[in-house]
């Protein structure tokens, strides 16, 4: 048994006691953050309740004082009409009949004169207009059995020398259920009262004018008096009358425990629904006259529906992480009887779990500043999670003299969207790696994505490719926001409408381009921006993004000064609203740099490989006059020659005659930490044969002998060991390939822009 330590039974107890301990310990904490995390959640949900109903409330006591309003506007014209006219008694029939025809929920009106007004009619007159199934009746109603005069509508018109509502009561006579009177003083000339102008109102319309719109499904809005009798409420068909009497009942008994809510605007009452559980009445009196009560009532399994349906969901992952832990404990445990054998294995898996931790920690871009190691090219980016995790992506590198960048968003919200984020990225990164069409990198992307998307969730995404010697922007648009090109001024850039990618397999995608202008910028954003809202609810939107674009366009900011600008602005606008999305947004600056150029030579070939030797002799001048060391100029020429022989044998068709161009040239680059006293080589190979882009093409695999080596991608080899960079770019019919070398040269004196022949 020598080498090997068998652990003693006392200490495995230990081991898997320290176990159980762990996960009890565990799950005492989640619980914890489960419980806190649901008790806030409500409290915020509670808040927004309360808000919601204030609106709801203030929007139906507007709709009710509106059509109130438009009857005392009728009664006050009518009034002035009977001061106007009162030389004529017999006139305000015709008042009284003007009146009922006005507003239709007025169903009767009269006037009542003081008393001995018209001594031709009596110590008391009322002319009065009513409705009835065969027209309108017109008559006097004052009598001995009516005495007007002790009424309250004449009464307390004349006290309040204003206009009196009276309190809701039920039309016996007429049937019409309840109506309220409206009152107002008729004034003669001087400013006396000669009488109290009167309308009986109807009331039906307030049952569908509070309930035409509620906030829930089944919650229900009721009105009544100020001393709680029910004046309106839900229909009978809709919401069940013990309901509705039960939530009057416990408005108007005075034990029942009430609060303020936070605004102070409203009360609560918290009460308890035999059917449905807890229940919410949130009521408040209108301002002015008449004083009557506004209520709202809720229940609590549809308020809090939401937070019941995330908390199963966190009951879900917490039992399934535990389950884990457990798992991972036993595991342990089990394997403390192997531990010298496995010593070894284990702290390698722990490295590799923890540096894939890191990895997906950095998976995104880290920004510090826009620099990308090149003055032709600036670029920031920032990712604002709305909760612990978001489902924004972006993501930008330079390969082959090209600027590669995405921006995406994941559907949905959380864990998952977060997963899917970071296979999207993946998948992104894999396919741009041999391959620089856009559209084709979002064919590849949206294939993967589809395979085993059960969950069919799905991902908006922006690719884009700039080449940066020429300011050709390629481009595919998954259906996401479209990005802006700021100019002299911000402007949409005009995309396709491609589909999400992850929901059907066999899409095409179709790229586009375009050309960027030196000096302009591109902006792209997710939704998180343009649909951040503000406390009243009201979206951020892309107006205010345009003119915020337009304000940055004179201030010449820089990408990184442009984001937070653009994040202040609509920081500013939400003010004290929650983050609602995930907010992503990505600058890019081009700014391509003149160069000052030293040295030119260019060599025209016909498709025959015989003419390799001339191309040689024109290389091996070329490197002499530059003072190429000789190690450098040998492996650059033979990596030339292999690429210009590749186009003489597969870009033209066997048997035909055309030409291959290649120029060199010596440039003065702008100087930097990275170039001081470095002057910049650049190859440029062109032909006008079938497209080829040999930077697509996999290296090839320099471990196997010459004989095992398949034919092809030696020469995309050497250029990539020797190059600082690469780049092919198919124009007008011709392929182009750019090779960029910084060199140590002879001192060579400017030309002044012009070619030497070859």
């Amino acid at each position: 048994m020598s080498g090997y330590y068998v652990p003693k039974m006392d200490k495995i107890s230990d081991n898997k006691h320290s176990g159980l301990w762990i996960i009890l310990a565990a799950a005492l904490l989640i619980a914890l953050i489960i419980g806190v995390q649901y008790y806030y959640t409500r409290r915020i949900m509670g808040r927004e309740l309360e808000r919601r109903a204030e609106n709801e409330l203030t929007l139906k006591a507007i709709l009710i004082k509106g059509n109130l309003n438009a009857m005392e506007y009728a009664l006050s014209d009518h009034a002035r009409e009977a001061a106007r006219s009162c030389a004529h008694p017999d006139s305000m029939f015709t008042v009284v009949k003007n009146l009922l025809d006005a507003h239709p929920n007025i169903v009767g009106g009269g006037i009542g004169f003081v008393p001995n007004y018209y001594p031709g009619k009596g110590r008391l007159f009322e002319p009065w207009a009513g409705s009835h199934s065969n027209g309108n009746v017109l008559k006097d109603l004052a009598g001995p059995n009516h005495d007007y005069t002790t009424m309250p509508f004449y009464t307390e018109a004349m006290d309040r020398k204003g206009i009196y509502w009276s309190d809701p009561y039920v039309d016996v006579d007429g049937g019409l259920g309840f109506i309220t009177t409206a009152a107002l003083p008729v004034l003669a000339a001087n400013g006396d009262a000669i009488g109290v102008l009167g309308a009986d109102v109807r009331l039906s319309w307030l049952g569908d004018t509070i309930n035409s719109r509620c906030m829930y499904p089944s919650s229900f809005n009721l009105l009544l008096t100020e001393e709680g009798e029910l004046i309106a409420g839900p229909p009978a068909d809709s919401v069940d009358v013990s309901k509705v009497v039960h939530a009057a009942d416990l408005i108007n008994d005075s034990s029942v425990v009430r609060h303020k809510s936070q605004s102070g605007h409203t009360t609560i009452i918290r009460f308890t629904d035999k059917a449905r559980g807890k229940a919410s009445i949130i009521y408040a009196f209108m301002r002015g006259r008449p004083h009557w009560q506004i209520a709202v009532v809720c229940y609590d399994d549809e308020v809090y529906s939401p937070l019941r349906s995330m908390g199963f969901i966190i009951l879900l992952l917490t039992f399934m992480s535990l389950s884990l832990l457990a798992y991972i404990v036993y595991r342990t445990v089990k394997s403390v009887l192997r531990l010298n054998q496995t010593t070894l294995q284990q702290e390698r898996l722990n490295g590799e779990l923890q540096t894939a931790k890191r990895i997906q920690a950095d998976m995104l871009p880290v920004q510090s500043t826009e620099s990308t190691g090149r003055n032709d090219i600036a670029v920031y980016g920032v990712l604002e999670a709305a909760k612990e995790v978001g489902g924004d992506l972006f993501d930008y590198f330079i390969r082959d003299e090209k600027l590669f960048f995405c921006i995406g968003d994941v559907s949905g919200k959380g864990v998952p969207s977060a997963m899917v984020m970071a296979v999207t990225h993946t998948l992104i990164r894999s396919a741009s790696a041999h391959e620089s069409n856009p559209a084709r990198i979002m064919r590849s992307v949206n294939e993967d994505a589809c395979s085993g998307n059960v969950s069919n969730m799905f991902v908006t995404l922006f690719i884009g490719v700039l080449d940066l010697p020429t300011g050709r922007l390629r481009f595919c648009n998954a259906g996401h926001d479209r990005p802006v090109v700021i100019g002299t001024r911000a402007v949409e850039l005009d995309t396709k409408a491609n589909i999400p990618i992850g929901l059907f397999n066999d899409f095409e995608y179709e790229g586009e381009e375009t050309m960027l202008q030196p000096g302009s910028m591109l902006f792209l954003y997710t939704d998180g921006l343009t649909e951040a809202r503000n406390p009243e609810g009201k979206l951020f939107g892309e107006d205010r993004m345009m003119e915020a674009l337009d304000a940055c366009i004179e201030e010449g900011l820089t990408p990184k000064k442009l984001l937070e600008k653009m994040n202040a602005c609509m920081r500013s606008y939400i003010d004290i609203a929650e983050q609602s999305d995930d907010l992503t947004m990505l600058a890019l600056r081009y700014t391509p740099q003149g160069e000052r150029c030293l040295l030119h030579e260019q060599l025209v070939l016909d498709n025959d490989v015989q003419q390799v030797t001339q191309l040689g002799l024109f290389l091996k001048s070329l490197a002499s006059r530059i003072g190429l060391e000789n190690s450098l100029a040998a492996n650059m020429r033979l990596a030339i020659e292999e690429a210009v022989v590749n186009v003489m044998q597969y870009a033209y068709p066997k048997g035909t005659r055309e030409k291959i161009k290649l120029e060199a040239d010596v440039l003065e680059p702008e100087s930097t930490a990275d170039t001081a006293d470095k002057e910049l080589l650049r190859i440029i190979i062109s032909d006008e044969g079938v497209p080829f882009d040999p930077t697509e093409m996999p290296e090839a695999d320099t471990s196997l002998s010459a004989e095992e080596r398949p034919i092809g991608g030696l020469g995309i080899f050497l250029m990539r060991e020797l190059m600082d960079s690469i780049n092919y770019e198919r124009n007008d019919g011709r392929n182009t390939l750019t090779l960029k070398k910084y060199i140590t040269a002879k001192p060579i004196k400017p030309i002044d822009n012009e070619n030497n022949n070859q």
